[in-house]
């Protein structure tokens, strides 16, 4: 039996859309396929869908679990569920794979038609603008005219903002968790090195692995252990692994000594089981574009002068890859744009990965905004 606030066994599913996609990056997508999953019943005025947009390694597999098996939740579901912040007996929520992804959705792993093959590195540069126009067009499936919040973390933050932006009228409420407006330096540095654990994979030939019948699997796992560093805080890691030694003395080797690197080394293994390496590319290509402001030569208020949502952003205080101060560069171009905004900063410890975790406070301020929001029909 599952817990009564659970969606329980859900069934992903998929659409096909033959309409070509033309990209950011110029080229097209002729047809593609998105999968999706949906929790709670859509009312007969449609006015109470929510969007939940997923991170970089997420999927549309937010809540609920596949089979019996624990392991098989869904990545937020602590928040997604009857009675949970986004409550599905009130909404109607969604969660959409990304194109590009590796869960279901047209992605380098699928067929391209042309050629018959994988499209493996031939697959396009995708963006967020593209995500969002996809998803424009998913809503349209559904019947959905108007979301009443799109809502996401980090890379899915990234996502609802753009909604607000490119379909403004389409969109009631824009939630942004542990989100930046665009990556500095430093986090294109990060991403930059775990593309080139993958590249320079001997297994990776370019990209075209599938045809050798090989993963490169090194590469993928280099890159998830030093993007976990990232997304947790020192603090987190001290609390939890410390200097603990696992022989309870130093070897002098080069085998696993301390536990933070028996916890990583397990946490690459884990995800080189089950992600593609090229999508791994494309989602953190896709994290280093994101930056609405550059079409209006870097005013971030000016990007933001579309919008007609209402925002509710938050920030973590010790997430320090997309530090408090990124979330409040979008704040403060909400307000020059006199737009509706509540921001909160959650103390906790967890770095990044806060908005996955279940802290009291974070709950509580999600639970509150998302009850406030009015699905009797329109704002």
């Amino acid at each position: 039996m599952f817990d009564p606030t659970s969606v329980g066994l859900v069934t992903p599913q998929k659409v096909r859309f033959d309409e070509p996609l033309t990209l950011k990056c110029g080229r097209a997508l002729a047809g593609y396929e998105l999968a999706y999953e949906t929790y709670g019943e859509l009312n007969a005025e449609r006015s109470n869908a929510v969007l939940v947009c997923h991170a970089l390694s997420g999927s549309h597999h937010v809540a609920g679990y596949h089979s019996d098996d624990r392991k098989s939740a869904g990545w937020w579901e602590n928040m997604v569920g009857p009675g949970k912040p986004i409550d599905t007996r009130r909404f109607f929520v969604v969660g959409v794979n990304n194109l590009g992804g590796c869960h279901g959705s047209t992605g380098p792993a699928s067929i391209n038609p042309e050629t018959g093959k994988p499209y493996g590195a031939s697959f396009p540069i995708v963006t967020v603008e593209d995500w969002v126009a996809s998803q424009a067009r998913f809503a349209d499936y559904l019947g959905i005219e108007q979301w009443a919040a799109v809502v996401g973390g980090s890379l899915g933050g990234m996502q609802a903002l753009q909604w607000a932006i490119d379909f403004p009228t389409r969109i009631r409420h824009a939630i942004a968790i542990a989100a930046a407006p665009k990556l500095t330096a430093q986090n294109i540095a990060f991403n930059d090195v775990a593309r080139q654990a993958i590249l320079t994979d001997p297994d990776f030939h370019h990209g075209d692995f599938y045809s050798h019948g090989v993963v490169p699997r090194w590469g993928l796992r280099l890159a998830r252990m030093l993007g976990h560093i990232t997304y947790l805080s020192d603090d987190s890691m001290a609390e939890k692994f410390g200097r603990e030694l696992r022989a309870g003395d130093y070897t002098f080797g080069w085998d696993i000594e301390f536990e933070i690197e028996s916890y990583l080394r397990y946490q690459g293994d884990k995800f080189a089981s089950h992600f593609d390496a090229n999508t791994y590319l494309l989602m953190t290509k896709a994290l280093d574009y994101f930056d609405p402001a550059y079409p209006h030569g870097g005013d971030l208020s000016a990007a933001f002068r579309p919008a007609r949502a209402a925002f509710l952003v938050i920030s973590f205080s010790s997430d320090w890859r997309f530090a408090p101060g990124r979330s409040r560069d979008i704040v403060k171009a909400l307000l020059d744009n006199k737009l509706d905004v509540t921001y909160a900063e959650i103390r906790s410890a967890h770095g990044h990965d806060s908005f996955l975790m279940e802290d009291p406070y974070y709950h509580a301020l999600m639970r509150a905004y998302m009850e406030n929001i009015d699905i009797g029909g329109g704002r």
